[in-house]
């Protein structure tokens, strides 16, 4: 019986390098393109969890269609994508000595439609940063297009004093998790 055909709904690299570690290549790379805007008063656990759902509905496919979400969240604020350098300097500031959570969503949909969820939930707390540490990383611009304006698996992981709960879903992809879902789906994953 061979495997089930799968679709990956996201361009990021991350997540196609995190998917292999599970011994897992998808067919078909195919970015869903989506408003990725918050609602008024959504929660960031609500907000993960659509996000991910939507980008899993948004992809044409005749195999099942795995897409997720990842936010970094300071209480009941969303903190973005850092697109400029400014914004990274701010969530980095917000963040700085401070507790924040990450939530990576993820969502399979079966090519009948059906859906299967996971959603991890990841405590992080970098040290005080001091101006030099935050202009330092910000010269290295590992914050480009991250959620947070951080990128675990480079130079930040040196600022973080502790981290509890799921490493791979604050890089984009809790593996845990995403292996329970691919096995109930009848993906052969040892």
């Amino acid at each position: 019986m061979s495997a089930p055909h799968l679709i990956l709904a996201s361009a990021s690299p991350r997540r196609r390098e995190l998917l292999a570690r599970l011994g897992v290549k998808p067919d078909r790379v195919s970015p869903a393109d989506i408003d990725e805007a918050p609602h008024n008063g959504e929660l960031p656990r609500d907000y993960t969890k659509r996000m991910a759902r939507e980008k899993a509905l948004a992809v044409e496919a005749n195999g099942h269609v795995l897409a997720g979400d990842t936010v970094v969240a300071l209480g009941r604020r969303i903190l973005p994508k850092a697109e400029d350098e400014t914004t990274a300097r701010k969530c980095l500031e917000l963040m700085s000595g401070r507790r924040h959570r990450v939530f990576s969503a993820i969502a399979l949909r079966s090519p009948d439609g059906t859906f299967r969820e996971r959603l991890s939930e990841t405590s992080v707390r970098f040290k005080r940063l001091t101006p030099n540490e935050i202009n330092s990383y910000l010269a290295s611009s590992e914050w480009e297009g991250k959620a947070g304006g951080y990128a675990i698996q480079g130079a930040a992981e040196g600022l973080i004093a502790w981290i509890e709960g799921s490493h791979s879903g604050v890089v984009g992809l809790p593996l845990y998790e995403t292996r329970a879902l691919l096995k109930a789906a009848g993906f052969p994953i040892g």
